[in-house]
């Protein structure tokens, strides 16, 4: 339990270099000097000394949003175990409650859009449930392979009982392969969304946010970077399933492979386009099949 509560205080310290690493990545590809790797900690700093606005027509939904998202983001990583560390909190189950965590996440995020009355931000919304549709079976259909491969209810044990033995070697990398689709999917990066764009008829998570600002829109981007953090962390220990029996360094390798996953997001982004909006739903199904293909591989 105290590595995962060091666990969490990292994440809560870290989250937001995730995304200073993939900007970096993609100014490495573009051959631009690109932004400081602290650039978000400074933009939060900026946004948490501003004032929020709000319209006449929104109501106490749109200001629960990005509060309500951000404290189901900070518990559900609290059920979050890193390479050899453990969770701060585990139980049979918590993986399904994590679950749900990150979905009312989506949903308030969805009712703050839905609130302030704007076209725009209402297909941004409806666009993000349609996509949601198909990423969390896959995300929950992927967890229950893990669960009957281990034979475990929790994440912590989980990820500690996983061993490259008997069909692991074939369900994990079709594991890898459904996470990193859906961390692709839940933190609107390309090939699915681009955080980058201002074409307001292409934009998806960043439509929804149009009408957020100061504090409220700190809290939105800094629960993107948790979020990041959550799933990044769940492929990693995927990725690393073997433990070297001493806990600093499996918890060092841990961060280290969370960059590397940074990294390699940098590296989609600069490498693949923006998929049309009408095949993003193939790659999610893919995902899905490939969920579906691990669990029947472990029950067979």
């Amino acid at each position: 339990m105290v590595w995962g509560f060091l666990h969490v205080v990292l994440a809560l310290l870290l989250a937001p270099l995730l995304l200073g690493l993939i900007n970096r990545i993609k100014a490495v590809f573009a051959g631009r000097r690109g932004k400081p790797l602290l650039q978000l900690y400074f933009d939060l700093y900026k946004l948490l000394r501003k004032g929020a606005v709000y319209s006449h027509t929104t109501t106490w939904v749109f200001r629960a949003g990005p509060v309500v998202t951000l404290a189901g983001l900070g518990v559900g990583l609290g059920f979050v175990p890193l390479v050899g560390w453990g969770a701060c909190v585990a139980f049979p189950g918590d993986l399904i409650l994590m679950a749900y965590l990150l979905g009312l996440g989506r949903c308030m995020t969805v009712w703050a859009a839905l609130d302030t009355g704007s076209p725009f931000e209402g297909m941004g919304a409806s666009r993000e449930v349609l996509f949601a549709a198909l990423a969390e079976p896959a995300l929950l259909l992927t967890l229950a392979a893990l669960g009957a491969l281990t034979g475990q209810m929790s994440l912590e044990a989980i990820y500690q009982s996983i061993h490259l033995s008997g069909t692991a070697p074939m369900v994990l990398p079709l594991v890898a392969a459904t996470l990193m689709i859906v961390l692709l999917t839940e933190n609107a990066r390309i090939p699915v969304d681009d955080p980058n764009t201002h074409l307001e008829l292409t934009m998806i998570h960043e439509v929804m946010i149009l009408d957020h600002s100061g504090p409220d829109l700190a809290l939105i981007q800094y629960g993107a970077a948790l979020k990041l953090w959550i799933f990044s962390a769940l492929l990693v220990g995927v990725l690393l399933p073997v433990r070297t029996g001493l806990v600093l360094l499996d918890g060092l390798l841990g961060l280290c492979a969370i960059a590397v996953v940074a990294m390699a997001v940098g590296v989609v982004e600069s490498i693949m386009a923006r998929l049309r909006l009408l095949h993003v739903p193939q790659l999610l199904s893919i995902g899905l099949v490939l969920s579906l293909i691990s669990l029947l591989l472990v029950m067979r």
